[in-house]
């Protein structure tokens, strides 16, 4: 093929040789400003060199030894803060749907229901109460799951003796952990 050799398009693919962080440099350069790690009480525990360098679920890299591993929870922009707790303050308990598309009559959202919400990943029991004339969706996880954004995909499905059905799906518009509450913003 004439694109046999064309490099994978696995990351920011506009950015000239692939240094995003000169572009952040130019229209976000409170990006790279030193700021403090808290922990999730609020308590200082450490110094970082510019939240561009952490997202949220990043365990390596935060250079703060602790008991248990520290990973990102959050990161406050306008504060220049970044908030470090443990992988059970990622687990998400809920996320908010939008745009819905359903494949099914509604009925089928009050039994047996699975999401998924990486197209790789595995199917996650929850249950969903539709709103606003079924075009929005409140899901609370059943099981425990980390790593769920605003903005990715949510695949609503039912299991049964012949295997997965897909019932439709949304977009995630805000999850809900115990410690953190994450919206897509425009």
């Amino acid at each position: 093929l004439n694109v046999a050799d064309k490099p994978d398009s696995q990351d920011i693919c506009f950015v000239p040789n692939g240094d995003y962080a000169s572009v952040i440099r130019k229209f976000k350069p409170n990006s790279f400003k030193d700021g403090d790690i808290l922990d999730i009480k609020g308590n200082k525990i450490g110094r970082h060199e510019g939240i561009i360098n952490f997202t949220i679920g990043q365990r390596k890299g935060i250079k703060i030894a602790h008991q248990k591993p520290l990973y990102v929870i959050n990161i406050d922009a306008s504060k220049n803060e970044v908030v470090v707790g443990t992988k059970e303050n990622l687990i998400i308990q809920k996320i908010y749907l939008k745009e819905l598309n359903l494949l099914t009559n509604v009925e089928k959202y009050n039994e047996n229901l699975f999401i998924k919400v990486r197209s790789t990943g595995r199917l996650i029991k929850a249950k969903a109460i539709l709103k606003n004339s079924n075009k929005e969706a409140e899901v609370k996880i059943l099981e425990d799951e980390i790593g769920i954004s605003p903005g990715q995909a949510c695949v609503f499905y039912s299991q049964n003796k012949f295997g997965d059905k897909v019932l439709g799906g949304g977009w995630i518009d805000r999850t809900i952990a115990n410690y953190l509450s994450t919206r897509l913003t425009a």
